[in-house]
């Protein structure tokens, strides 16, 4: 009983279409509050990883066809956390690899079923249009691990100026260059040299800018067309 108590809010955001608006709060308290905050120490991004792993596996089985379907797919997230954790405090070629691979994937898997979520059968509602969004960010993020591999593993690849502030750390810098590329903002403090790092960038812009016109400007037309019977 315990247990499914502990469960309890990671089964609500994925079962309820009102969970999409909690996991928008998750998300934003998370990259432009903690992240930013705390970025800088170890233990905060090995409990990161751990809490990314549970909010998976309990979007894996809300939302899989068979528990079998669900086992297999939760294989992604638990190896996830084993890496993460293994390359945080012993990093080797191997480990830092497989941890960028799986990172790459629990992402890619995150929006997946939240798509799944905004797309299953139903009316349009805003909490969908809200679920759109969650995605956005969620590609910010990936994007994020992406850059950060680039410039700890190949010298050169991007020029940064760091600030001088304690708190300052190189995942708090490559979230805030994700979100300034994939809204084409571009302020310049980060600039990526090395070419497979600047295609990269040009992806994620285009990416940027298509994203809300085809996806979100769907949802948002589509939910204004719904009326309320009469």
């Amino acid at each position: 009983m315990e247990k499914q108590n502990k469960f309890s809010l990671f089964n609500h955001l994925w079962k309820k279409e009102s969970g999409l608006s909690s996991m928008l709060i998750l998300l934003f308290v998370m990259h432009f509050v903690l992240i930013p905050m705390l970025g800088s120490y170890s233990s905060f991004l090995v409990v990161l990883n751990i809490f990314w792993m549970l909010f998976l596996l309990a979007g894996i089985f809300a939302l899989s066809k068979s528990r079998k379907q669900a086992v297999l797919i939760s294989i992604v997230p638990i190896l996830f956390s084993v890496f993460g954790w293994i390359s945080a405090f012993n990093p080797t070629p191997f480990t830092v690899l497989m941890d960028l691979i799986l990172s790459i994937s629990t992402f890619l898997l995150l929006i997946i079923l939240v798509l799944l979520k905004v797309f299953e059968p139903g009316p349009i509602t805003s909490y969908r249009v809200i679920g759109s969004v969650v995605v956005y960010m969620l590609m910010a993020n990936l994007w994020e691990v992406v850059y950060l591999f680039f410039y700890q593993h190949i010298e050169g690849s991007f020029q940064i100026t760091l600030p001088p502030f304690q708190s300052n750390s190189l995942d708090a810098n490559f979230m805030y260059f994700s979100y300034i590329t994939i809204t084409t903002t571009g302020f310049g403090e980060i600039v990526p040299l090395h070419p497979m790092a600047r295609a990269l960038v040009q992806v994620e812009a285009l990416i940027g800018v298509l994203y809300p016109v085809i996806l979100i400007g769907r949802l948002v037309s589509d939910a204004n067309k719904i009326q309320p019977e009469k």
